[in-house]
């Protein structure tokens, strides 16, 4: 296991076994439904809707509609662009519409540890929401392990890190605003359809307030086509 492996292993448990006690509760539940497209050569295309619900917010809350279209470039690597259209909602009452462009590098097999695999990715994604002024930047890292449990299935543990980098009438403070860290179990459940389901805790640093700690039950499949 060389260093790269080592360090990002390291970085992904720590962050999978924080415990944040202090923080306010929220029991949701998420799903996720994707395809992902080969348009021949290189380019792909993916599309993917994820609801969520939640217990405080009362039912849906968001909707996230994801366009990427993507580049092979070799090696498990791939680059990718694409817009995210994102209405939010409070007790069955839409509240605001976020527009997100997104930049993405994917990389499929960082390297090897033992039987598992170690895959990430680096977003950069730019935000605006309309009659309000100012972009905002944010950049979120994400490692996952996948670790074989029988033929196709697999136990993964990934973690994801939401970095703001700069400040806007919506994005208040630059820094470490969130992690997500989730547990899944994917599985293949027709031919091109794969299932996963798991469990995910999304801890959000709240400045000089409490912060909050969703617990996620998270559901979802993709179809490869």
């Amino acid at each position: 296991m060389n260093r790269f492996a080592n360090a990002s292993l390291a970085l992904l448990l720590t962050a999978l076994c924080a415990a944040p006690a202090w923080a306010k509760r929220d029991p949701q539940v998420w799903t996720t439904g994707g395809a992902t497209l080969d348009l021949g050569g290189p380019w792909r295309l993916n599309e993917d809707v994820v609801a969520r619900f939640s217990e405080n917010r009362g039912g849906l809350y968001e909707i996230e509609l994801n366009t990427l279209v993507g580049y092979r470039v070799g090696n498990g690597i791939t680059l990718w662009g694409g817009y995210t259209h994102d209405p939010q909602y409070l007790d069955g009452e839409h509240t605001v519409t976020e527009h997100r462009i997104r930049e993405q590098v994917t990389f499929d097999k960082l390297t090897k540890i033992g039987s598992a695999t170690l895959s990430g990715r680096l977003r950069l994604e730019q935000r605006w929401r309309p009659s309000v002024d100012g972009t905002a930047w944010r950049f979120r890292p994400y490692l996952k392990v996948a670790m074989p449990l029988q033929r196709k299935t697999n136990l993964n543990l990934s973690s994801e890190f939401f970095v703001d980098l700069n400040t806007s009438s919506f994005q208040k403070t630059t820094g470490l605003g969130r992690v997500r860290n989730l547990i899944s179990v994917t599985t293949p459940l027709v031919k091109r359809l794969t299932g996963e389901a798991g469990y995910m805790n999304q801890h959000t640093f709240v400045q000089n307030g409490e912060d909050t700690s969703d617990n996620i039950a998270y559901f979802a499949v993709s179809l490869s086509l």
